[in-house]
């Protein structure tokens, strides 16, 4: 792998800020095909939670650009472009073939249990998820949200990935667009912000945009994040000079309009979305301080954690919102009286909380055993390649 693609420092609030979207992705997932809680503040907070998506693609074009911006010119020549995407596939592609092959082994397994008891697989039933061999193939080659496939399949979360590989195909441009100072970094974030607007006020769904036109939401987060890493390099001697509570303030602001965003405009998948999600944009920005109270509950070690396992929580989550289908086929009737109380009264708050758990846990195994562990191999194995060029 070419050295001069080292690391620059860590943004240790970024690090930690991956912790959240997962958790609420997850919770979202659960509650939209098993209902909200009806208790309007968490109701309102998670029925977003598609929306940080958002977020994930802002903060990967900020990283990028943070990490790989300043040699934009080394991608046009030479083997940087090549070592570039190695390393990026290296992150996201060992990940997403284990739980597209775990799901097809839970396919298999499920749908052989239920021929042998004579009853339905969960994916033979009516709104099944989508696991033809054609959408397979597709999502073996990340492309399956290219706007090829009428919805998502296997697992559906995965869209996100295919959308950051055509993305990472496409870095060298936006990275060259960075070179603009100034002018490249507003042009970069208003062209970026129209795309999320037109695409909010035109969508049947607001911005719940995944398998068709999600390519069009991933370049427009995208390059807000390009923009905004241009804009923080640009003023990042002035921040730094700033006192720690003006940096505080500025990120109360974000917090108290990301607030107003989520429960001053009504129930999501509307136009109104995109008022939800400028905020979110914002935030990258005064996080990337890496001061400030919020900055500060970022760097905890909790959540720096979490966002070590964050992407392996968000990949892993499909695969146990499937299986829960199946498991609450034992459940008990919801009349069912448990010390009294109905079970369908008595699971109603635990249940997504403790999927919510389960994640975590599987997405902490799936990090250390498969996805660090592979990373690490797949980038050996491409530096030798390099090598031996």
């Amino acid at each position: 792998m070419n050295k001069s693609l080292s690391r620059p420092g860590e943004i240790r609030a970024l690090a930690g800020a991956r912790a959240i979207p997962p958790l609420l992705l997850v919770l979202y997932h659960y509650c939209e095909g098993h209902h909200y809680r009806n208790f309007k503040p968490f109701d309102l907070i998670v029925g977003h939670g598609y929306l940080w998506v958002e977020f994930f693609f802002v903060l990967s074009g900020f990283i990028l650009t943070y990490v790989y911006g300043a040699r934009a010119l080394e991608f046009w020549r030479g083997r940087t472009y090549r070592d570039f995407l190695a390393a990026r596939l290296s992150r996201l592609y060992p990940l997403h073939l284990a739980m597209l092959f775990y799901i097809l082994a839970i396919m298999l397994i499920l749908n052989a249990m239920a021929r042998a008891s004579g009853g339905v697989s969960i994916y033979e039933e009516a709104y099944h998820p989508v696991v033809t061999w054609q959408t397979f193939i597709g999502n073996l080659f990340l492309v399956q949200a290219w706007n090829i496939f009428p919805s998502l399949s296997w697992n559906g979360a995965s869209w996100f990935v295919s959308v950051e590989f055509l993305l990472c195909l496409l870095f060298p441009i936006y990275a060259i667009l960075a070179r603009g100072g100034w002018l490249g970094a507003i042009g970069l974030i208003a062209a970026g912000v129209a795309g999320l607007t037109f695409l909010s006020f035109t969508g049947k769904h607001g911005l719940d945009i995944t398998f068709h036109n999600g390519i069009f939401r991933g370049m427009s987060a995208f390059a807000v994040g390009v923009g905004l890493c241009v804009l923080y390099g640009k003023t990042k001697t002035l921040g730094d000079a700033l006192p720690e509570w003006a940096i505080s303030l500025a990120q109360g602001v974000v917090l108290l309009w990301l607030a107003w965003g989520m429960f001053d405009n009504g129930w999501s998948h509307t136009p109104r979305d995109i008022y939800t999600v400028l905020p979110m944009l914002a935030l990258v920005y005064v996080l990337a301080f890496d001061r400030g109270f919020a900055a500060r509950f970022m760097q905890t070690r909790a959540l720096t954690k979490l966002g070590e396992w964050s992407y392996a929580i968000y990949m892993g989550q499909t695969a146990w919102l499937q299986l829960i289908r199946f498991f609450e086929r034992a459940y008990p009737p919801d009349d069912t009286l448990i010390l009294g109380v109905r079970f369908g009264d008595l699971i109603w708050w635990p249940e997504p909380f403790l999927l919510l758990l389960v994640c975590v846990g599987w997405g902490a195994l799936l990090c250390t055993f498969i996805e660090i562990p592979a990373n690490l191999a797949l980038r050996r194995f491409f530096t030798r390649r390099s090598v031996a060029a």
